[in-house]
Order: C-alpha cells, then structure tokens, then sequence
C-alpha cells in the first residue's frame, strides 16, 4: 500500500476528523471562557477580594525576586476555567441523560408485515 493511499485512510477515519472539529471549536470556546474569566468573574469576584486584602494589582505581588503574583494570577485563572468547564460539561451531560431516558417509540409494522397480519387474520376465521 502506497504511503498516500495509506495516509488517505488514515486522515478519512472518523475519530481525526471528529479530533479535528473538537481542536477547533475547543479554541473558540477558549476565548469564551477566557473573556468569562477576565471580563467578568474577575471584576465581580476577585477585584473585590484583592481589595480587601489591600492588594491592588496581583501580578506585581512578589518577595525577592520571586514574582509569585503572576502564579498566583495564573492557578487562580485555572480553578475559574475549570469549574466553568466543569459547569458546562455537567449541564450538557444532563440534557443528554434526559434524551436517553424517553424510549424510542416502536417502529410501525412494514407493509410486508401487514400483508402477513391480514392473510393471519384471514385463517383464523
């Protein structure tokens, strides 16, 4: 097998074409939660917090020349893009349990079943 034919076949399968789309919609939603955390949880939540902890501005927070601020900065934005991650996975999950829990109503009888149906009926009387 010619390696083009086998990269081909490899490149059609159905999980890189589905790890491609989740590639790219993973980085659009991306910069959703990233506007999430930095145009709105920060200005509601952690500015407040800051404040009363009398620090203005957390990435300027350092001891030496350690600037553990901007790590601070950093694990705080993780925890915050994973419990929404987390939030939005769990809802999604739920809708589709409740998809799954209504069975699917059984299928009409074909006309060859019906054919068979009449002619049973036919005999009996």
């Amino acid at each position: 097998m010619g390696f083009v034919k086998e990269f081909k076949e490899f490149v059609m399968k159905g999980n890189v074409l589905d790890l491609a789309v989740a590639v790219v919609i993973g980085a659009a939603f991306s910069t959703i939660i990233s506007s999430l955390v930095e145009d709105v949880i920060t200005p509601l939540l952690l500015t407040p917090a800051l404040r009363a902890a009398h620090v203005e501005n957390l990435d300027k927070l350092t001891w030496g020349t350690v600037k553990y601020g901007n790590f601070l900065a950093a694990v705080l934005k993780f925890l915050v893009v994973a419990l929404v991650l987390f939030s939005v996975i769990k809802t999604m999950n739920s809708f589709s349990r409740k998809k799954e829990a209504v069975p699917p109503a059984p299928p009409a009888p074909s006309s060859t079943d019906l054919l068979l149906m009449e002619i049973r009926d036919s005999l009996r009387k």
